[in-house]
């Protein structure tokens, strides 16, 4: 396989074990760097897998049913792959106070369903950063931290 296509398994091994329908952790032991970035306009970034993996436990515990999944093909190119996705989940969990734009109270009940364009970086089999833009207007309108106009 080319450098590419072997970044491109990377990323989907991450996106379907991190960020898809359920979550097993020790993905982020597996393919994330030591001090990976991980960062989304939503959140504060988060650096290195311990951290990782703290923001994804609180993330699901807050949103039992978070799931994401590819809405495009990947794209590589020397060491980055571009994925297009969408997902979201319904706040059914404790209080959540990880958005930059606010925090939610215990078990809202409120659904967010929104999309996104990620950027990630592999190196070595290991993902750097994930620096990604999301539809957080949209999220955070649904989840009622912010007013429609």
């Amino acid at each position: 396989m080319t450098k590419q296509e072997d970044n491109k398994a990377v990323v989907v091994r991450w996106f379907t074990d991190f960020w898809g329908e359920t979550c097993d952790l020790s993905v982020v032991d597996a393919v994330a760097a030591p001090d990976m970035l991980l960062k989304y306009s939503l959140h504060e970034p988060r650096r290195g897998r311990d951290d990782i993996k703290a923001f994804m436990t609180d993330f699901r515990t807050a949103f039992p049913d978070l799931n994401f999944w590819a809405t495009a093909d990947l794209i590589a190119e020397g060491d980055y792959v571009v994925g297009q996705w969408e997902g979201g989940g319904t706040h059914t969990g404790p209080a959540f106070g990880d958005f930059l734009a606010g925090s939610l109270p215990a078990a809202t009940g409120r659904t967010m369903r929104f999309t996104g364009t990620t950027v990630l970086k592999v190196i070595d089999g290991r993902i750097v950063e994930e620096i990604g833009l999301d539809d957080g207007v949209t999220a955070l309108t649904q989840l009622g931290l912010m007013k429609a106009a």
